[in-house]
């Protein structure tokens, strides 16, 4: 197991403490807010309590005041015969009415003149008294010792006409009346003398327990035993407050804030206690979840650090990955780059041997073509030579004139030689496609009179301009009348029709033949795929798949199949939907049911603007004046009918 590092450890404890110290500030935070609204609470309730007590006293105090003043009270009193029995049975209706212990009418000495129930002729001198012999209202409480009950007493003076104290009436209260309404509060409430003795509490373990009356000598006030031990509290300063931890049983708060209110007009202190612990129990829980959030907190931070140190290790890796296989695709791509160069001069090459193939498979034609004009420019000058001895100047003009006729063809037909044969390098530009197919038909012109083919081509009037190259769309051209030339040799009906048809965006150029057809036309532009025979020293298989490239190169596609039976010529691009129409072969005899191949090249249309190469139709590849002035060609018709072609 790996090692916690030292500076980790650090951090995980300057963590934990200041955890511990975010938690107890909450705890602090909420214990205050929490004990202060309880200590609010409790000083209402306190204030309360207090304010019961004394409202009680002072409506007894009244009734005691209202009493003394009665005119059979005051008779008695005075000895002006007074009725002792009515006056008693007067104290005994208020007694009954007012819920008070006992009312009685006692003389200046302590004599009974009346009493609302049974008394003893003489009372003793209580503080209340002698305070009402002095012609105050007189008020104490005490611990009756015949009953043991607590006891309130209010002596209010009466006063003889000349002014002396002639009697007091004493009213007595039970103090157990006047806890009862405050016997169901919640808080504890005590009220206590000034001998520290609690008098009144609506909680009965409390009565006379002593608090703070330790120093004080009560045995001339209470009876023996008087006051109980004081209640064990210890108090401790939380949150800004004096919290008691006390011990007093169940009905008493463990923990709790102790209230005190001073009550002059009763002469006690009322005290009580506000139980703290859900306060205490509600801050806890806040620092608790406080400290879980911020251990949350550091979790997750400690995650996204543990996870940072990991995707950074990750990334070191992944970067020096990422740079041995940049390297190494580095190396890959120059040999791959080295490996493309070699090929594009391969095909480069290849497309140089095919071209000079076809040169060869044509030299047997194109020596003819040069023979020909040859022979006759000699015939012609010797003709002009003698028509000039004999001084005969119109026909040595006309001799001339076929003579410089002858040399312009054979010019002609070198220039295309020389062109079809260079290498030509130039981007893809705006090309005649009418102009290359005539070109093409001129190279041609030799073998398809040799094989014996009749031509089906109507040049159209105005340029068709493609996107291509020149010179390797002648060779795409070449090649096909070539193969079709090949296929139709030996048959009866050798007739091949070209035709182009224009579209808004593609050109479509139609080559259609009456040979044997394509056996597999899916191989048909496979490297090295041939219908020839084996042995043939001209069907190498290279001739479609090498157009297939260039006609790809350009933008377009080349497709090649079987012309169907009892149908016309008919081609279609890959690229677009255009038709042709029936041919004259199946127009002459719709039930012939006539075999032959069928390939069309589909381009793309060149406009005005497209590309900067605008030459004239044939220029590019006819030097001097065309022959072929009127839409005619007299060397072709010458040519066609000595070799048994035929060009319609």
């Amino acid at each position: 197991m790996q090692a916690v590092k030292p500076h980790r450890l650090l951090v995980l404890l300057a963590f934990l403490m200041a955890t511990l110290g975010f938690a107890g500030g909450v705890w602090h935070f909420a214990a205050r807010e929490a004990l202060d609204r309880l200590a609010e609470r409790g000083q209402a309730d306190l204030r309360l309590a207090g304010d019961r007590l004394t409202a009680q006293l002072q409506g007894y105090r009244q009734t005691a005041v209202l009493m003394a003043d009665h005119p059979a009270v005051v008779a008695l009193a005075l000895r002006r015969g007074g009725d002792r029995a009515a006056a008693s049975a007067l104290l005994a209706r208020v007694a009954d009415t007012t819920g008070s212990l006992d009312l009685v009418l006692v003389a200046p000495d302590g004599q009974v003149l009346a009493a609302a129930h049974e008394a003893a002729a003489w009372l003793p001198m209580t503080p209340d008294l002698l305070r009402a012999g002095h012609g105050a209202l007189g008020f104490s409480h005490r611990v009756d010792l015949r009953s043991g009950r607590r006891i309130f007493s209010f002596a209010a003076p009466i006063f003889a006409p000349d002014g002396p104290v002639a009697g007091a009436l004493i009213l007595r209260l039970d103090v157990e009346e006047l806890e009862a309404p405050g016997r169901g509060d919640a808080m504890p409430v005590w009220f206590s003398d000034e001998l520290g003795v609690i008098f009144v509490s609506n909680r009965d373990e409390m009565r006379f327990r002593g608090f703070g009356a330790e120093s004080k000598d009560v045995g001339a006030y209470y009876p023996a035993g008087i006051p109980l031990p004081p209640l064990e509290m210890q108090g401790t300063a939380l949150a800004g407050h004096r919290v008691w931890t006390v011990e007093g049983g169940p009905y008493l708060p463990a923990r709790a804030l102790m209230l005190t209110r001073d009550l002059p007009v009763i002469e006690m202190s009322g005290t009580g206690l506000v139980d703290a612990g859900p306060a205490l129990r509600y801050a806890g829980l806040q620092a608790v979840a406080a400290a879980a959030l911020a251990v949350g907190f550091g979790a997750v931070l400690m995650a996204l650090a543990t996870r940072r140190r990991a995707l950074a290790t990750q990334l070191a890796t992944e970067a020096e990955a990422n740079a041995a296989l940049e390297a190494r695709v580095a190396d890959r791509t120059q040999a791959l780059r080295a490996a493309n160069d070699q090929l594009t001069r391969a095909q480069a090459e290849l497309v140089q041997a095919g071209k000079l193939s076809a040169l060869g498979q044509m030299s047997a034609g194109i020596s003819h073509e040069l023979n020909q004009p040859l022979m006759a420019i000699r015939s012609f000058a010797e003709n002009a030579g003698l028509y000039l001895a004999r001084g005969r100047l119109p026909e040595v003009g006309q001799n001339l004139e076929r003579i410089n006729e002858l040399a312009r063809r054979m010019g002609r037909i070198i220039k295309n030689l020389r062109a079809f044969a260079r290498q030509e390098s130039e981007p893809v530009s705006r090309v005649d496609l009418a102009a290359v197919v005539e070109a093409s038909l001129d190279l041609m012109a030799g073998k398809l009179a040799q094989v014996g083919v009749t031509l089906r081509w109507s040049p159209p009037d105005t340029p068709v301009w493609v996107r291509g190259g020149e010179v390797r769309l002648q060779q795409v051209v070449v090649n096909l009348v070539s193969n079709a030339a090949d296929a139709m040799e030996g048959r009866d009906l050798r007739v091949l029709e070209i035709k182009i048809t224009r579209g808004p965006e593609r050109v479509t150029l139609t080559l259609a033949d009456t040979g044997p057809g394509i056996a597999e036309p899916e191989r048909i532009f496979d490297p090295f795929y041939t219908t020839k025979e084996v042995g043939h020293s001209e069907g190498m298989g290279l001739g479609l798949s090498i157009s297939y490239g260039l006609v790809q190169s350009f933008g377009g596609a080349i497709t090649g199949h079987n012309r169907t039976a009892g149908a016309g010529v008919s081609g279609a691009s890959v690229m677009g939907a255009s038709v042709m129409g029936q041919s004259d072969i199946e127009a002459s005899d719709p039930g012939s049911g006539v075999s032959g191949a069928v390939f069309t090249v589909d381009l793309v249309a060149a406009g005005v603007s497209d590309g900067d190469k605008t030459p004239a139709r044939g220029a590019a590849l006819d030097a001097g004046p065309d022959l072929r002035a009127n839409g005619h060609d007299a060397a072709w018709d010458d040519r066609l009918h000595r070799t048994g072609g035929e060009r319609e």
